[in-house]
């Protein structure tokens, strides 16, 4: 799934400044490459919730995009507040990311994304029912 099928996600997509669009787009990617190389995550819903991109699997916790409000100049994967998926991040990658309490992960524009730690991070939550009685979630 390359190409954004449903309309209202693209037009969401479209919505962001260009610069945040693209950073969206690559976290996007991430999504789907990571879902597409376990075979046990299954197919990807891409649909809109709070207006903004998310991303559904049976058995996974949505994971969804986008720009907190009061920081234009920045882009984020937000999870359920009800898990400890964030808090999990924290644990095993405390100086990687940065956080918004327990609901995402935050990046600025221009600074580095470790992709590795970020793609363990969307496994994580697109695996969360599976693994979420597991220490660190198994990690």
């Amino acid at each position: 799934m390359t190409t954004i099928d449903n309309p209202a996600v693209a037009a969401a997509f479209d919505a962001y400044p260009a610069e945040i669009r693209r950073q969206l787009l690559r976290l996007r990617r991430l999504i789907l490459d990571v879902a597409d190389a376990h075979e046990a995550i299954g197919s990807v819903e891409e649909t809109l919730k709070w207006g903004e991109p998310s991303y559904l699997v049976k058995g996974g916790s949505t994971v969804r995009l986008g720009t907190p409000k009061s920081r234009p100049e920045r882009y984020a994967l937000y999870f359920n507040c009800n898990t400890k998926l964030v808090d999990t991040f924290r644990e095993i990658y405390a100086n990687t990311f940065a956080y918004e309490g327990n609901r995402a992960i935050v990046f600025t524009l221009g600074d580095p994304v470790d992709t590795d730690a970020l793609r363990h991070c969307i496994e994580l939550a697109l695996r969360y029912h599976r693994i979420k009685a597991r220490p660190l979630l198994g990690a």
